[in-house]
This record gives structure tokens, C-alpha cells and sequence, in this order.
């Protein structure tokens, strides 16, 4: 009969658990905007400036041309995406992907690019003056490619761009 009664009280909390939630966490669940997925959309010039983008999807996504200057893009996905020409200046990538894209001849100076992965992307002709990469995960080609271009101090965090890469 012991065990019945605990199996009942169980249930019990479990029904309530499902039905009751505490006014912080109703509060909270009502705040929360879900990620924003712009994958394999057309977005050639489009106007980011300033937006935030937390966590945002830009997979396969055609960013060429567009302004992101000063964008919260902290843990944003920017997979397989073409983004040549594109203004990234102040954008903080933080815990971000950047991963199989094209940044070919885009403005990244004074973005914070601390603990992004960027594996298999190409920075052909990029700016990249006063970039924070701390603890980025780069190929080799881009290490070397990018050590060459590698100049400034980032305003924000006072690191030096060639100190983040780790350059010699």
C-alpha cells in the first residue's frame, strides 16, 4: 500500500507540475523571442544596423552587400552564407559560427569574434582591423592568411587583433 501511495503522490506532482508554473517563469516564457531563422533567404543590401540577432540562423543565406554595423549577433549561425562586401564593423559574434561562408572583401574591424568557430570560410581582401578573435577556432589557411592582414587594437575588450590570432 506504501509503495501506491508514493506512486499516487508521484502522478500528482507531476499533473501539477504540468499545470502550475510560477509567475517569474509565466513572465519570462512570455519575454522570450525564439531565435530568428533567416536560412536560405535573399537578403543582398539588407539593413541589420544595431539589430539584435541573438542567436539568429543566416544559413545558405545571400548576405552580400548588407550592413550589420553594430549588430548583437552573439551566438548567431552564419553557415554556407555568402556575404562578400558585406559591413560587419562593432558586430559582436561572441560564441557564434561563422563556418563555410564567404566574408570575401567584408568589413569585420572592431568586431568581437571571441570563441567563434570559423572553420572553412574565406576572408579574401577582408578588414579585420581591430578585430577581437580570443579563443576563435580557425583552419590553419585562414590563421596564416589572417596573421598577415592583422592589425589595430579592439575598443571594446583593448586586445590586440594580432595577440587574439595568437601571431607571431
Amino acid at each position: 500500500m506504501v509503495a501506491a501511495q508514493r506512486w499516487l503522490v508521484l502522478v500528482l506532482m507531476g499533473v501539477l507540475s504540468l499545470v502550475w508554473m510560477p509567475p517569474a517563469a509565466l513572465a519570462q516564457a512570455s519575454t522570450y523571442a525564439p531565435p530568428l531563422s533567416f536560412s536560405n533567404a535573399e537578403l543582398r543590401g539588407r539593413d541589420f544596423r544595431g539589430e539584435n540577432l541573438q542567436a539568429a540562423e543566416f544559413s545558405n543565406a545571400n548576405l552580400s552587400e548588407a550592413d550589420f554595423t553594430g549588430a548583437d549577433a552573439r551566438g548567431a549561425i552564419f553557415s554556407a552564407s555568402v556575404a562578400r562586401e558585406t559591413n560587419f564593423h562593432g558586430v559582436d559574434f561572441s560564441t557564434g559560427m561563422l563556418d563555410s561562408s564567404n566574408f570575401t572583401g567584408a568589413d569585420f574591424s572592431d568586431a568581437l569574434l571571441i570563441d567563434t568557430i570559423m572553420l572553412r570560410s574565406t576572408f579574401d581582401d577582408a578588414d579585420i582591423t581591430g578585430a577581437d578573435f580570443s579563443g576563435a577556432l580557425l583552419d590553419g589557411l585562414q590563421f596564416r592568411n589572417l596573421c598577415a592582414i592583422a592589425s589595430g587594437t579592439n575598443p571594446q575588450t583593448g586586445v590586440a587583433t594580432r595577440d587574439s590570432l595568437g601571431c607571431r
